[in-house]
């Protein structure tokens, strides 16, 4: 090869010299030293040394000294800072190892670097509350499912309530927040309405709880609450989700059918609007409520009602045929919708039933307001902490029926 023709070849950057691979290794070493061979100030000054090294060292140095610094119990800031925020092969020995970062460290590490390194972080030991709630405000539902699964993992309650909002849209999130300590009944009984039948069983089996320590306290309150004309409506309300009385007496004597089994068998010739509502009334619950669980589309909601209203089997067949819903597959085999049906009303109890259909009453209509209406019409989630857990749970479970 020619003089000329070498010259006109870009030229290869010279790599690291040795003396500085080596300079790297012994400022780290003296950065691992312990509290009695190197004060603070000692080690915040070789820190800096060393970050100025780094910047020009190769991705390998840069994780070696990563996984050099680990397992330290004091690390300098701006070298935590620089190698937090590297590549997430070089900040990964830091992120899964390192137990002296502190919250404002991983925090600042899910604000500015990427997915990649959130995801790094929702699997470490021992999150706090303000870490996960960090992580999860970024709604990448590969983060939050990671955060669901880290059992170690703390959540915050609004934290949990925002994930509940997006499992809405996010279904596939469903199983792994049932599992979480800290989702209440309040945000199960919501989930419902979107879950897929195992994560449905599972909000049945778990979280519809009895209300026989309620019952029991509060017994005598009946009473002087009837003797004041239930004046209060607020005190009505708590009470009425307490009581264990499931059907309506006031509605029984005011409508056009004996009780609820007759208006079940007029359903059974012919569903109507008016029949859905006055099903709910004889119910005790409300036209809206009645009407969402009509419309269920896995149909468990309509043998919850059944098992809490004391409608028999029977009652519970008539209404699936007045819904169309079908009984058997073209095999002639019994369809997997109606098998689920029948297998959830002989699995509740009374009482534990009459909970969850209480709380989706409470929920879908004695928490509606208009300004609740309007936001649930515009979409304004947004504005969820403005409202209360009921309300919360309205909003989430009507927008799909406003067009949403």
């Amino acid at each position: 090869m020619s003089i000329s023709a070498a010259s006109s070849e870009p030229e290869t950057p010279p790599g690291p010299s040795k003396a500085r691979q080596t300079l790297l290794r012994r400022l780290a070493d003296v950065v691992c030293l312990p509290a009695s061979r190197i004060n603070a100030f000692e080690r915040s000054v070789t820190g800096d040394l060393l970050v100025e090294l780094l910047r020009q060292a190769s991705t390998e140095e840069r994780r070696r000294v990563a996984a050099r610094l680990a397992p330290l119990a004091e690390i300098p800031d701006s070298l935590a800072r620089l190698l937090l925020r590297d590549e997430p092969s070089v900040a990964a020995p830091l992120i899964e190892q390192c137990a002296s970062l502190t919250d404002v460290d991983l925090i600042g590490c899910a604000r500015d670097a990427g997915i990649e390194h959130r995801l790094l972080i929702a699997e470490r030991r021992g999150l706090s509350e303000v870490v996960t709630e960090t992580l999860l405000s970024f709604g990448e539902e590969a983060v939050i499912e990671a955060v669901l699964k880290n059992s170690s993992a703390r959540l915050a309650q609004s934290a949990v309530e925002g994930v509940v909002a997006m499992s809405r849209r996010s279904r596939g999130l469903c199983a792994s927040l049932l599992r979480r300590p800290e989702l209440r009944p309040s945000g199960a009984y919501v989930m419902f309405w979107w879950c897929g039948p195992d994560e449905r069983r599972i909000v049945l089996q778990r979280f519809a709880v009895s209300r026989e320590v309620l019952q029991d306290s509060v017994e005598d309150l009946f009473a002087q609450a009837a003797a004041e004309g239930w004046a209060d409506p607020v005190t009505r309300k708590a009470l009425q989700f307490i009581e264990r009385r499931q059907r309506n007496r006031a509605a029984i004597d005011k409508s056009p059918y004996s009780g609820l089994e007759a208006a079940v068998a007029a359903a059974g010739q012919g569903m109507t609007r008016e029949l859905v509502g006055e099903i709910g009334y004889l119910s005790g619950i409300k036209p809206l409520t009645s009407a969402k669980i009509m419309g269920d589309a896995g149909g468990e909601a309509l043998a919850i009602l059944c098992k809490a209203t004391g409608l028999s089997r029977l009652d519970l067949q008539t209404l699936w045929r007045a819904m169309r819903r079908p009984e058997a597959t073209a095999d002639g085999e019994i369809h997997p919708d109606w098998e689920r049906v029948q297998i959830t009303y002989e699995m509740l109890a009374v009482d534990r039933a009459q909970t969850v259909l209480r709380y989706w009453n409470w929920s879908l209509s004695s928490a509606l307001t208009p300004e609740l209406l309007r936001a649930i019409r515009e979409g304004e989630e947004d504005l969820v902490d403005e409202y209360s857990a009921p309300e919360r749970a309205a909003m989430l479970a009507l927008a799909e029926n406003f067009g949403r």
